[in-house]
């Protein structure tokens, strides 16, 4: 059997989303639990797992830092699938709770929910942790009278004891995370069909136009963009990195030679495959 390492502890919306690519897409991976991201994609690196299913993107929140840089600098990983996942906030507290002094959750959550925390608990101090699935760990080993709850998913909450208090907190209900599935690229490829092109190149920032003519070479041969997203190159301030996602229901031979021709306006371009893309209902992801 494989194995998937996803974010931990068991409750997360990792977790959540891992499980349902493993029952609905016929994904077999055990998987392993992680306390923070890096770690994750180190271990497909490091050969220690097969792969590693991490979050990459929040509507809300924007990108995942850590994973976009651990994709841009590492020359072994690559993506094989895309998996958009609908986000539900619960605000759980042990049963007895009557006033809500503390509130626990990884900083993206407590961002998502900025609005309702601040509309019904003005008061009460938002602490930040390494998951919400940690969040509802440490409010369960608390007396309800310290007043804590956790912004967290109903499963964490249930597997810690906790009770809702309040249901769909998010600020904005179309709320999801894109997470992708990471492997070696030596690992043989999945026979999926393939929906987006991944590209990371560095172009040269001092040279006026540079970028104005990499985004030509798309719109040319009618190449479609559906993200793009810079980093620092963490090699001198000024030098950045991009990110193109590409959509692959184009000619073929117009998306080849838009990479190639690209390439050889970069610095450097690394194409980290081509791969398909699911996107999961509510109904489906209440039911995983």
């Amino acid at each position: 059997m494989t194995r998937m390492g996803i974010l931990g502890p068991k409750g997360t919306h990792s977790e959540a989303a891992g499980r349902y690519l493993q029952h609905y897409l016929q994904n077999k991976s055990e998987l392993v639990l992680y306390d923070d991201i890096f770690d994750c994609l180190r271990a497909v690196e490091l050969r220690q797992i097969d792969t590693a299913f991490v979050p990459v993107e929040n509507s809300l929140e924007g990108s995942v830092n850590i994973t976009l840089d651990m994709l841009a600098h590492s020359d072994s990983l690559r993506v094989v699938r895309e998996l958009i996942w609908p986000v539900h906030n619960y605000l759980m507290a042990r049963p007895g709770t009557k006033t809500v002094r503390r509130v626990f959750s990884h900083p993206q959550p407590i961002s998502q929910c900025w609005t309702f925390l601040k509309s019904n608990y003005p008061q009460a101090e938002c602490v930040k942790t390494a998951s919400t699935a940690r969040a509802a760990q440490l409010v369960a080993g608390q007396n309800p009278e310290a007043g804590w709850a956790a912004i967290c998913t109903r499963r964490a909450g249930e597997l810690n004891g906790l009770v809702t208090v309040a249901a769909e907190i998010q600020d904005n209900m179309a709320n999801c995370t894109r997470f992708f599935e990471v492997q070696r690229r030596s690992a043989p490829v999945p026979r999926d069909h393939a929906d987006k092109v991944l590209i990371i190149c560095q172009i040269d920032g001092s040279r006026s136009g540079a970028l104005c003519e990499i985004l030509e070479e798309f719109a040319r041969r009618r190449v479609n963009m559906t993200r793009i997203e810079s980093r620092p190159a963490r090699t001198k301030l000024g030098d950045y990195i991009f990110f193109f996602d590409l959509d692959t229901r184009t000619d073929p031979q117009n998306l080849q030679d838009s990479i190639q021709a690209v390439a050889n306006k970069c610095i450097w371009l690394k194409n980290l495959g081509a791969f398909p893309v699911y996107t999961v209902t509510a109904a489906e992801a209440e039911e995983a």
